[in-house]
């Protein structure tokens, strides 16, 4: 059968960094920020975790440097967009941009190599179960999300800034501070995706090598309407996707046809739902 266990567990290792990023997408998402820098955030994680378990041969240790790198980096957007108030569209885009960048030249001024980093010392993230432990932590992030922006004040009053900000400031919220703390946790979520595709689904650094991933977690976040339960859903079908590219290159199909496969699937998704939306729409606006 094509959908076998092997398949299934090619999938969740795929969806796990798109997953996490995706969930701090969805809570930015709720705060009224449209977080559009997810694929430079990952970008940092990875280069973070690697250049950190490098030095200090823990793992551990390069997970949580990069869980607080892609936090820092994420305050350009928490300054830019809620203190400045500039466009968070155009501050994603440039992050993303300057990530590639920085880390590409990081690349060559720490490591001294151009391209790729892959060092046999390189401490990679234990297994359990075929997972790492990310991948469970991951599972976990959707049913904490889930609680909170259901059912816990902090998360009921950060809805209430995304929605109406000036009626939540009425009531005492602060909805400066709840949009950098959903910024900031946005960007530890993004750290702790970009370690896991560089430590867990492989164990090296390569320049851009998110290839894409921040850019299909902000198509899961539209996709599961900033719901945890959506995103995850949005995410196993990047993931599945993912998953089946592998499989057809392994079964002769070029190497150009079946990484674009994921991108095809988010096109896909995309298209069905804008349509379905449409059609939603056009009988109540119908005049005939």
């Amino acid at each position: 059968m094509f959908l076998d266990s092997d398949l299934l567990m090619s999938a969740l290792r795929a969806l796990t960094p798109i997953l996490l990023a995706a969930l701090g997408g969805a809570i930015c998402e709720r705060a009224g920020v449209f977080n559009i820098g997810l694929e430079g955030l990952m970008l940092m994680g990875c280069f973070t975790s690697v250049a950190t378990s490098w030095f200090t041969g823990s793992a551990w240790l390069g997970v949580l440097a990069a869980a607080l790198a892609a936090a820092a980096y994420s305050l350009i957007l928490a300054v830019g967009a809620v203190t400045l108030r500039g466009d968070a569209v155009v501050l994603g885009v440039a992050m993303n941009l300057l990530a590639v960048g920085l880390t590409g030249f990081l690349l060559r001024t720490v490591f001294g190599v151009q391209g790729t980093f892959d060092d046999p010392s390189l401490a990679g993230l234990p297994l359990a179960g075929g997972f790492t432990p990310l991948t469970y932590l991951s599972w976990v992030a959707v049913a904490v999300a889930t609680v909170m922006l259901s059912r816990h004040v902090w998360g009921l009053r950060l809805r209430g800034v995304g929605e109406a900000p000036d009626a939540a400031a009425t009531l005492g919220v602060s909805p400066a501070g709840y949009k950098y703390g959903a910024i900031l946790l946005s960007g530890v979520l993004c750290g702790l995706a970009g370690a896991q595709l560089a430590l867990g689904n492989v164990t090296l650094f390569t320049e851009n090598m998110t290839a894409g991933r921040g850019w299909i977690a902000v198509v899961a976040v539209m996709l599961g309407r900033a719901a945890p339960v959506g995103v995850l859903l949005a995410a196993l079908l990047f993931g599945l996707a993912e998953a089946a590219g592998f499989r057809l290159q392994g079964l002769g199909l070029p190497q150009q046809a079946t990484d674009a496969a994921p991108y095809v699937v988010t096109l896909g998704a995309l298209f069905l739902t804008t349509a379905r939306r449409r059609r939603r729409i056009r009988p109540s606006g119908a005049t005939s």
